[in-house]
């Protein structure tokens, strides 16, 4: 009966220690738009509506997703079903509050922000400070992450009530099953060791962490080049391409997706085996979030980042978050040099079709258009998987 902080490690149930206490409520009050819960990101907001919709079959329950990306006419027609539970993304649900007819949260009884830290950051304040305030005072309010802002201001801002926390494990830590470990790489040459690494790992479902959105499809590019089942998620696509690229790679067709930090929070993909940091995150709660999408409940999983020069501080600054050293590991170089002249022509190749397809001046156009993201290398490029290896040794 009380508010909550609630903070665990990634993959910990966060999802269910706010779903059921609701659903056991709505059991009691059944009412239309009882409860509304708010992600950062629209993939976990689908994915929340999943886990009520599951937990919630054999009492009949309603959910309705309001997020962006998607036409807005048919989550209207999902509105006037009255349903009792409302997940969406701050934006489109201000949207909905201020344009769609008949909807209201005056009635609401559970606030949810899950992933809060984030939803309190400045990007989201404008959305959330007027959602807040058509929401009633005499509410149950609960706050859900990995990793908490300890700025009282921010928390002030949710309007908790004499909330208690609950703390699953310290903050800011990792789960034991995780083996973690790094590469210090030059930066000219970390296309090399990363197709090193994935050549010792055949099989594996992989998520690779980049910076930007266009490293993600150039990446994509080069290593579907190289004869990898791989292929890119990032926030320049459409929702359809998104939710495309995420169901491919759940169903195993493609077993490396590479994506921004859009696909660090929240998402539960069952079986992802290792997470790679190509790109080492500027903020250390990020690498928290990342590699928190493998070694999900009690599962064990492998994370593996790749640091050049200009990212070792970074890197340290992630061991004194995390209160540990992660160890290196060396690999012979010439094992590295091998690889290189076939990377830079796969690059090469993947870099004029970026150019062809319109590239960086008209990227956003590029994340619409039709399945480029799933286009194959013209097959005169293409090697075959992980044979170059040996070739270049003859």
């Amino acid at each position: 009966g009380r508010d909550v902080i609630g903070l665990g490690q990634t993959g910990s149930g966060k999802t269910g220690a706010f779903a059921l206490p609701i659903i056991q409520a709505l059991l009691e009050h059944r009412q239309p738009f009882f409860a509304c819960i708010m992600s950062p990101t629209r993939e976990l907001a689908i994915q929340i509506a999943e886990q009520f919709e599951a937990l919630g079959s054999a009492i009949g329950l309603v959910c309705s997703v309001l997020v962006g990306g998607v036409d807005r006419m048919q989550q209207v027609l999902s509105i006037a079903k009255r349903p009792h539970i409302v997940v969406g993304t701050p934006g489109r649900l201000l949207d909905h509050l201020k344009d769609t007819k008949g909807f209201s949260l005056t009635k609401v009884k559970y606030l949810v922000l899950d992933e809060a830290d984030k939803l309190l950051n400045l990007e989201f304040k404008e959305s959330l400070d007027d959602i807040l305030k058509v929401i009633p005072k005499e509410r149950r309010t609960y706050l859900f992450s990995a990793t908490m802002t300890k700025k009282v201001s921010k928390l002030q801002r949710a309007c908790l009530r004499n909330p208690v926390k609950v703390e699953v494990s310290s903050k800011y830590s990792t789960v034991d099953t995780l083996k973690q470990e790094w590469y210090f790489v030059p930066a000219d040459y970390k296309d090399c060791y990363l197709v090193h690494v994935l050549n010792e790992l055949p099989g594996s479902m992989i998520m690779i962490f980049v910076r930007t959105c266009e490293s993600t499809r150039l990446l994509a590019l080069t290593l579907r080049n190289l004869g990898f089942k791989a292929l890119s998620i990032s926030g320049q696509m459409s929702q359809d391409k998104r939710l495309g690229a995420l169901n491919k790679f759940k169903a195993k067709d493609f077993n490396i997706l590479i994506c921004t930090d859009v696909a660090s929070r929240g998402l539960d993909i069952q079986g992802v085996d290792v997470v790679m940091n190509y790109d080492i995150p500027m903020n250390s709660k990020d690498y928290v979030h990342r590699v928190g999408r493998t070694a999900r409940a009690g599962q064990s999983g492998y994370a593996v980042s790749f640091v050049n020069q200009y990212e070792a501080e970074w890197f340290k600054l992630i061991e004194q978050l995390l209160g540990r050293e992660i160890p290196d590991r060396k690999v012979d170089m010439d094992e590295i040099l091998i690889l290189r002249e076939h990377i830079s022509d796969s690059k090469r190749i993947a870099l004029t079709k970026l150019r062809e397809d319109g590239g960086h001046k008209k990227r956003r156009k590029v994340a619409e258009d039709d399945d480029d993201e799933e286009e194959e290398a013209p097959r005169g490029h293409r090697q075959k998987p992980r044979s170059f290896k040996k070739s270049s040794r003859r």
